[in-house]
Protein backbone atom coordinates (compact mmCIF):
# COMPACT_ATOMS: atom_id res chain seq x y z
CA UNK A 1 0.00 0.00 0.00
CA UNK A 2 1.29 3.44 -0.95
CA UNK A 3 2.35 5.57 2.01
CA UNK A 4 0.46 8.80 2.69
CA UNK A 5 3.42 11.07 2.02
CA UNK A 6 3.95 9.39 -1.35
CA UNK A 7 0.32 10.08 -2.27
CA UNK A 8 0.92 13.77 -1.47
CA UNK A 9 4.09 13.92 -3.57
CA UNK A 10 2.41 11.98 -6.38
CA UNK A 11 -0.29 14.66 -6.61
CA UNK A 12 2.22 17.51 -6.60
CA UNK A 13 4.25 15.68 -9.26
CA UNK A 14 1.19 15.63 -11.52
CA UNK A 15 0.49 19.27 -10.67
CA UNK A 16 4.05 20.26 -11.63
CA UNK A 17 3.78 18.54 -15.01
CA UNK A 18 0.42 20.16 -15.73
CA UNK A 19 1.82 23.57 -14.77
CA UNK A 20 4.78 23.08 -17.12
CA UNK A 21 2.77 22.03 -20.18
CA UNK A 22 0.02 24.62 -19.72
CA UNK A 23 2.23 27.66 -19.14
CA UNK A 24 2.79 30.41 -21.70
CA UNK A 25 6.18 31.34 -20.27
CA UNK A 26 9.45 29.45 -20.20
CA UNK A 27 10.01 30.60 -16.61
CA UNK A 28 6.68 29.20 -15.37
CA UNK A 29 7.44 25.99 -17.30
CA UNK A 30 10.77 25.80 -15.43
CA UNK A 31 8.97 26.19 -12.09
CA UNK A 32 6.56 23.40 -13.06
CA UNK A 33 9.46 21.11 -13.99
CA UNK A 34 11.14 21.83 -10.64
CA UNK A 35 7.95 21.03 -8.71
CA UNK A 36 7.71 17.80 -10.67
CA UNK A 37 11.35 16.91 -9.92
CA UNK A 38 11.21 17.67 -6.19
CA UNK A 39 7.99 15.66 -5.89
CA UNK A 40 9.31 12.64 -7.80
CA UNK A 41 12.49 12.22 -5.71
CA UNK A 42 10.66 11.17 -2.48
CA UNK A 43 8.60 8.69 -4.52
CA UNK A 44 11.82 7.02 -5.69
CA UNK A 45 13.47 6.72 -2.28
CA UNK A 46 13.27 3.50 -0.32
CA UNK A 47 14.89 3.45 3.12
CA UNK A 48 15.05 -0.37 3.15
CA UNK A 49 17.05 -0.61 -0.07
CA UNK A 50 20.14 1.37 -1.03
CA UNK A 51 19.69 1.01 -4.81
CA UNK A 52 16.57 3.22 -5.17
CA UNK A 53 18.26 5.87 -2.99
CA UNK A 54 21.36 5.75 -5.19
CA UNK A 55 19.20 5.94 -8.33
CA UNK A 56 17.25 8.89 -6.93
CA UNK A 57 20.52 10.75 -6.24
CA UNK A 58 21.73 10.12 -9.81
CA UNK A 59 18.36 11.24 -11.14
CA UNK A 60 18.42 14.42 -9.04
CA UNK A 61 21.96 15.38 -10.11
CA UNK A 62 21.17 14.86 -13.80
CA UNK A 63 17.86 16.69 -13.63
CA UNK A 64 19.52 19.55 -11.72
CA UNK A 65 22.03 19.85 -14.57
CA UNK A 66 19.18 19.98 -17.09
CA UNK A 67 17.24 22.51 -15.01
CA UNK A 68 20.31 24.73 -14.62
CA UNK A 69 20.93 24.69 -18.37
CA UNK A 70 17.23 25.35 -18.99
CA UNK A 71 17.18 28.36 -16.63
CA UNK A 72 20.47 29.71 -18.02
CA UNK A 73 19.09 29.47 -21.57
CA UNK A 74 15.87 31.23 -20.55
CA UNK A 75 17.80 34.13 -19.01
CA UNK A 76 19.87 34.55 -22.17
CA UNK A 77 16.78 34.21 -24.34
CA UNK A 78 15.05 37.12 -22.57
CA UNK A 79 18.13 39.29 -23.15
CA UNK A 80 17.42 39.49 -26.87
CA UNK A 81 17.82 43.25 -26.93
CA UNK A 82 21.58 42.62 -26.90
CA UNK A 83 22.55 42.58 -30.62
CA UNK A 84 24.67 39.34 -30.65
CA UNK A 85 21.76 37.44 -29.10
CA UNK A 86 18.97 39.04 -31.12
CA UNK A 87 18.23 35.97 -33.24
CA UNK A 88 17.51 33.78 -30.22
CA UNK A 89 18.37 30.59 -32.11
CA UNK A 90 21.38 29.52 -29.96
CA UNK A 91 19.30 29.98 -26.81
CA UNK A 92 16.42 27.92 -28.18
CA UNK A 93 18.84 25.13 -29.07
CA UNK A 94 20.22 25.23 -25.50
CA UNK A 95 16.65 25.05 -24.18
CA UNK A 96 16.03 22.03 -26.41
CA UNK A 97 19.24 20.34 -25.21
CA UNK A 98 18.17 20.88 -21.59
CA UNK A 99 14.78 19.29 -22.29
CA UNK A 100 16.38 16.40 -24.19
CA UNK A 101 18.66 15.79 -21.21
CA UNK A 102 15.70 15.78 -18.82
CA UNK A 103 13.76 13.25 -20.90
CA UNK A 104 16.80 11.04 -21.61
CA UNK A 105 17.03 11.28 -25.40
CA UNK A 106 20.33 10.29 -27.06
CA UNK A 107 23.08 11.41 -27.03
CA UNK A 108 22.13 12.79 -23.59
CA UNK A 109 20.77 9.45 -22.40
CA UNK A 110 23.77 8.35 -20.31
CA UNK A 111 21.84 8.57 -17.02
CA UNK A 112 18.58 6.83 -17.95
CA UNK A 113 19.64 3.12 -18.03
CA UNK A 114 21.64 3.51 -14.82
CA UNK A 115 18.81 5.22 -12.95
CA UNK A 116 16.25 2.77 -14.32
CA UNK A 117 18.30 -0.26 -13.22
CA UNK A 118 18.13 0.88 -9.58
CA UNK A 119 14.36 1.44 -9.37
CA UNK A 120 11.43 -0.88 -8.83
CA UNK A 121 8.88 -1.39 -11.60
CA UNK A 122 6.34 1.12 -10.28
CA UNK A 123 8.91 3.91 -10.22
CA UNK A 124 10.24 2.79 -13.59
CA UNK A 125 6.81 3.07 -15.15
CA UNK A 126 6.47 6.67 -13.96
CA UNK A 127 10.02 7.48 -15.05
CA UNK A 128 9.58 6.07 -18.56
CA UNK A 129 6.09 7.45 -19.18
CA UNK A 130 4.76 10.36 -17.12
CA UNK A 131 8.13 12.03 -16.57
CA UNK A 132 8.58 12.46 -20.33
CA UNK A 133 5.30 14.29 -20.91
CA UNK A 134 6.28 17.80 -19.79
CA UNK A 135 9.71 17.98 -21.52
CA UNK A 136 8.50 16.59 -24.83
CA UNK A 137 5.41 18.83 -24.96
CA UNK A 138 7.51 21.94 -24.20
CA UNK A 139 9.88 20.74 -26.90
CA UNK A 140 7.01 20.45 -29.38
CA UNK A 141 6.37 24.21 -29.20
CA UNK A 142 9.65 24.91 -31.00
CA UNK A 143 10.28 21.74 -32.96
CA UNK A 144 9.37 23.29 -36.32
CA UNK A 145 11.83 26.17 -35.90
CA UNK A 146 14.87 24.03 -36.70
CA UNK A 147 13.83 20.60 -37.86
CA UNK A 148 17.37 19.66 -38.96
CA UNK A 149 18.58 19.69 -35.34
CA UNK A 150 15.73 17.42 -34.26
CA UNK A 151 16.30 15.14 -37.24
CA UNK A 152 19.81 14.49 -35.90
CA UNK A 153 18.41 13.80 -32.42
CA UNK A 154 15.82 11.38 -33.86
CA UNK A 155 18.41 9.43 -35.85
CA UNK A 156 20.88 9.35 -32.94
CA UNK A 157 18.28 8.18 -30.40
CA UNK A 158 16.92 5.47 -32.66
CA UNK A 159 20.31 3.96 -33.58
CA UNK A 160 22.04 4.22 -30.20
CA UNK A 161 19.10 2.72 -28.29
CA UNK A 162 18.83 -0.20 -30.69
CA UNK A 163 22.53 -1.04 -30.64
CA UNK A 164 23.12 -0.59 -26.91
CA UNK A 165 20.08 -2.66 -26.00
CA UNK A 166 21.35 -5.75 -27.82
CA UNK A 167 23.77 -7.03 -25.17
CA UNK A 168 21.63 -6.32 -22.10
CA UNK A 169 20.30 -8.99 -19.74
CA UNK A 170 18.80 -6.59 -17.17
CA UNK A 171 15.15 -6.05 -18.07
CA UNK A 172 15.07 -2.58 -16.52
CA UNK A 173 17.91 -1.43 -18.78
CA UNK A 174 16.23 -3.06 -21.78
CA UNK A 175 13.04 -1.15 -21.07
CA UNK A 176 15.07 2.06 -20.65
CA UNK A 177 16.71 1.62 -24.07
CA UNK A 178 13.29 0.75 -25.47
CA UNK A 179 12.02 4.05 -24.08
CA UNK A 180 14.86 5.95 -25.78
CA UNK A 181 13.94 4.28 -29.06
CA UNK A 182 10.30 5.24 -28.65
CA UNK A 183 11.33 8.82 -27.83
CA UNK A 184 12.82 9.06 -31.32
CA UNK A 185 9.50 7.94 -32.81
CA UNK A 186 7.57 10.41 -30.65
CA UNK A 187 9.77 13.33 -31.66
CA UNK A 188 9.42 12.25 -35.30
CA UNK A 189 5.64 12.23 -34.90
CA UNK A 190 5.80 15.84 -33.64
CA UNK A 191 7.51 17.09 -36.80
CA UNK A 192 4.19 17.34 -38.64
CA UNK A 193 1.31 16.18 -36.44
CA UNK A 194 0.81 16.53 -32.68
CA UNK A 195 -2.28 14.29 -32.77
CA UNK A 196 -0.16 11.32 -33.88
CA UNK A 197 2.15 11.96 -30.92
CA UNK A 198 -0.77 11.84 -28.48
CA UNK A 199 -1.97 8.62 -30.04
CA UNK A 200 1.53 7.10 -30.00
CA UNK A 201 2.19 8.06 -26.37
CA UNK A 202 -1.09 6.63 -25.08
CA UNK A 203 -0.54 3.29 -26.81
CA UNK A 204 3.09 3.18 -25.61
CA UNK A 205 1.94 3.74 -22.00
CA UNK A 206 -0.79 1.13 -22.35
CA UNK A 207 1.54 -1.60 -23.65
CA UNK A 208 4.20 -0.74 -21.06
CA UNK A 209 1.61 -1.01 -18.32
CA UNK A 210 0.76 -4.58 -19.36
CA UNK A 211 4.43 -5.61 -19.39
CA UNK A 212 5.35 -3.85 -16.14
CA UNK A 213 2.40 -5.41 -14.31
CA UNK A 214 3.82 -8.88 -15.00
CA UNK A 215 7.34 -7.81 -13.99
CA UNK A 216 6.07 -6.22 -10.78
CA UNK A 217 3.74 -9.04 -9.80
CA UNK A 218 6.42 -11.72 -10.03
CA UNK A 219 9.38 -9.53 -9.00
CA UNK A 220 11.36 -10.14 -12.20
CA UNK A 221 14.41 -8.03 -13.11
CA UNK A 222 16.56 -10.25 -15.35
CA UNK A 223 15.92 -12.34 -18.47
CA UNK A 224 16.78 -15.66 -16.82
CA UNK A 225 14.03 -15.12 -14.24
CA UNK A 226 11.34 -15.10 -16.93
CA UNK A 227 11.45 -18.88 -17.15
CA UNK A 228 9.97 -19.04 -13.64
CA UNK A 229 6.77 -17.51 -15.00
CA UNK A 230 6.47 -18.70 -18.54
CA UNK A 231 7.25 -22.37 -17.86
CA UNK A 232 4.11 -23.00 -15.81
CA UNK A 233 1.41 -20.81 -17.32
CA UNK A 234 0.65 -20.97 -21.02
CA UNK A 235 -1.89 -18.14 -21.03
CA UNK A 236 0.48 -15.74 -19.35
CA UNK A 237 3.27 -16.89 -21.66
CA UNK A 238 1.13 -16.13 -24.70
CA UNK A 239 0.04 -12.69 -23.46
CA UNK A 240 3.54 -11.73 -22.36
CA UNK A 241 5.08 -12.63 -25.72
CA UNK A 242 2.48 -10.76 -27.71
CA UNK A 243 2.82 -7.64 -25.58
CA UNK A 244 6.55 -7.50 -26.30
CA UNK A 245 5.91 -8.02 -30.01
CA UNK A 246 3.31 -5.26 -29.87
CA UNK A 247 5.84 -2.96 -28.16
CA UNK A 248 8.23 -3.67 -31.01
CA UNK A 249 5.61 -2.60 -33.56
CA UNK A 250 5.00 -5.97 -35.17
CA UNK A 251 1.67 -6.27 -37.03
CA UNK A 252 -1.13 -7.11 -36.38
CA UNK A 253 -0.78 -5.86 -32.79
CA UNK A 254 -1.73 -2.47 -31.40
CA UNK A 255 1.85 -1.18 -31.29
CA UNK A 256 2.10 -1.38 -35.07
CA UNK A 257 -0.49 1.27 -35.91
CA UNK A 258 1.15 4.35 -34.31
CA UNK A 259 4.45 3.48 -36.00
CA UNK A 260 2.65 3.06 -39.29
CA UNK A 261 1.03 6.49 -38.86
CA UNK A 262 4.44 8.06 -38.16
CA UNK A 263 5.99 6.34 -41.19
CA UNK A 264 3.11 7.39 -43.40
CA UNK A 265 3.40 10.98 -42.21
CA UNK A 266 7.19 11.10 -42.67
CA UNK A 267 7.01 9.68 -46.20
CA UNK A 268 4.25 12.15 -47.11
CA UNK A 269 6.58 14.98 -46.03
CA UNK A 270 9.56 13.42 -47.89
CA UNK A 271 11.68 12.46 -44.86
CA UNK A 272 12.89 9.31 -46.59
CA UNK A 273 16.28 8.87 -44.90
CA UNK A 274 14.84 9.40 -41.43
CA UNK A 275 12.06 6.90 -42.15
CA UNK A 276 14.55 4.28 -43.31
CA UNK A 277 16.74 4.70 -40.20
CA UNK A 278 13.72 4.54 -37.87
CA UNK A 279 12.56 1.30 -39.50
CA UNK A 280 16.03 -0.27 -39.22
CA UNK A 281 16.33 0.75 -35.56
CA UNK A 282 12.85 -0.62 -34.89
CA UNK A 283 13.92 -3.97 -36.37
CA UNK A 284 16.97 -4.01 -34.10
CA UNK A 285 14.76 -3.29 -31.08
CA UNK A 286 12.36 -6.00 -32.20
CA UNK A 287 15.30 -8.42 -32.19
CA UNK A 288 16.02 -7.96 -28.48
CA UNK A 289 12.29 -8.08 -27.69
CA UNK A 290 12.14 -11.45 -29.46
CA UNK A 291 15.31 -12.52 -27.65
CA UNK A 292 13.48 -11.99 -24.36
CA UNK A 293 10.48 -14.06 -25.44
CA UNK A 294 12.53 -16.88 -27.00
CA UNK A 295 14.85 -17.02 -24.00
CA UNK A 296 11.80 -17.43 -21.80
CA UNK A 297 10.65 -20.36 -23.92
CA UNK A 298 13.96 -22.21 -24.06
CA UNK A 299 15.26 -21.75 -20.50
CA UNK A 300 13.80 -24.19 -17.97
CA UNK A 301 13.58 -23.58 -14.26
CA UNK A 302 12.72 -25.83 -11.31
CA UNK A 303 11.22 -23.01 -9.25
CA UNK A 304 7.50 -23.51 -8.81
CA UNK A 305 5.26 -20.44 -8.90
CA UNK A 306 1.94 -22.09 -9.81
CA UNK A 307 0.13 -20.67 -6.80
CA UNK A 308 0.76 -17.09 -7.91
CA UNK A 309 -0.42 -17.69 -11.44
CA UNK A 310 -4.00 -18.27 -10.31
CA UNK A 311 -4.21 -14.64 -9.16
CA UNK A 312 -4.20 -12.95 -12.58
CA UNK A 313 -6.92 -10.34 -12.45
CA UNK A 314 -9.67 -9.82 -15.00
CA UNK A 315 -8.43 -6.27 -15.54
CA UNK A 316 -4.98 -7.53 -16.55
CA UNK A 317 -6.54 -10.08 -18.87
CA UNK A 318 -8.76 -7.40 -20.43
CA UNK A 319 -5.89 -4.96 -21.03
CA UNK A 320 -3.80 -7.72 -22.59
CA UNK A 321 -6.69 -8.66 -24.86
CA UNK A 322 -6.94 -5.06 -26.05
CA UNK A 323 -3.20 -5.01 -26.73
CA UNK A 324 -3.38 -8.24 -28.73
CA UNK A 325 -6.44 -7.25 -30.75
CA UNK A 326 -5.58 -3.57 -30.74
CA UNK A 327 -4.97 -3.16 -34.46
CA UNK A 328 -8.61 -3.94 -35.20
CA UNK A 329 -9.91 -1.37 -32.71
CA UNK A 330 -7.24 1.18 -33.63
CA UNK A 331 -8.05 0.88 -37.33
CA UNK A 332 -11.62 1.85 -36.50
CA UNK A 333 -10.27 4.96 -34.74
CA UNK A 334 -7.85 5.82 -37.54
CA UNK A 335 -10.37 8.07 -39.25
CA UNK A 336 -10.36 10.34 -36.17
CA UNK A 337 -6.70 11.28 -36.67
Amino acid sequence: MMKLYKILFFNTMILGSLMAISSCSFFIAWIGLEINLLSFIPILKNMKNKYPSEASLKYFITQAMGSSLFLFSIIIYYMKEIPPLKSGIPELILISLALLLKMGAAPLHFWLPEVSSGLNWSSNFILLTWQKIAPIIILSYQINLYSMFFSIIIITSSMISGLQGLNQTCLRKIMAYSSINHISWMIASLLNSSSIFHYYFLIYCFINMNIFLVFKKFNIYFIYQLSNILTFNKKLKFMFMLNFLSLGGLPPFMGFLPKWLVINNLIFNKHYIMTFILIISSLISLYFYMRITFSSLTINSQENMIIQFNKITYLHFFTNLISILGLISCTMMDSLI
